[in-house]
């Protein structure tokens, strides 16, 4: 259980061939790989995980309009009037400017397919799209509603997250920090051994935040409600350490 530091050193620069010929780069590089610790102590590599939940309090949906008309021009000036209702709605619903972003404006010609002939044009279609944040998810069943009362014939959505999302990771690397210290902890007593210092902390994998099924007397709320029930749930975000510690007597 016991690391001769300078033993795995002189090994490691007999077997590279390099022994007295290293530069100040490679023993940086060897110092980064072999950690200096005291001669009667040994290193312990521990990977944890942690993990916390959060309820979701933003989402975001696209939402927009597509009209078809017999010439591109016709198609183009309905669009933009019926969006400019579709964005009136949004700005009466209490949506602010900074969280309205035009996602996608297209027109594309219609064509007749027929068996043996060219393709001919029987018109065009225009859309336009708008990206929508929305921070107070008691009124977004409502809004959506709204949209689509108002002229909306697209939507897609909506994807929920939360607004701190750096303080849900620091809740999940402090979780994953203190089971790595417990596993240390246990490792080093079941040896006759102390945990002397973290040598070093690697974040192997920060994952993002993932749905789980929203509570059931939270999709009875919503049914019951006249507007289009949302169920936001809870999200979860997980991260993984390697906590390299020093172990010793």
């Amino acid at each position: 259980m016991y690391l001769n530091v300078r033993s795995l050193m002189l090994a490691s620069a007999i077997s590279l061939g390099v022994l007295g010929m290293s530069t100040p780069s490679d023993a940086a590089a060897q110092q980064a790989v072999t950690p200096i610790i005291a001669a009667d102590s040994t290193l312990l590599n521990v990977a944890a995980s942690g993990k916390t939940t959060r309820v979701p309090d933003i989402a975001n949906f696209s939402t927009g309009v597509v009209t078809r008309a017999a010439d591109a021009n016709t198609a183009m000036r309905d669009n933009a009037t019926q969006m400019d209702k579709v964005v009136k709605a949004l700005r009466a619903a209490g949506i602010p400017e900074k969280d309205i972003q035009t996602s996608g404006i297209n027109l594309n010609p219609d064509y007749n397919y027929r068996d043996n002939q060219p393709p001919e044009i029987r018109g065009y279609s225009a859309s336009n799209t708008v990206s929508v944040k929305v921070r107070d998810l008691s009124k977004l069943g409502k809004i959506m509603d709204i949209l689509i009362a108002s002229g909306a014939n697209q939507l897609n959505g909506p994807n929920f997250s939360i607004d701190d999302e750096a303080g849900a990771m620091n809740d999940a690397r402090k979780s994953a920090l203190k089971e790595a210290q417990a596993r240390a902890e246990m490792y080093a007593q079941t040896l006759g051994m102390r945990v002397r210092r973290i040598v070093s902390i690697d974040e192997q994998n920060s994952g993002g935040f993932y749905p789980r099924p929203a509570p059931m007397r939270a999709m009875a709320a919503d049914a019951a409600g006249k507007s289009t029930p949302v169920m936001p749930g809870e999200s979860e975000v997980s991260v993984t350490l390697n906590v390299q510690f020093e172990l010793g007597r």
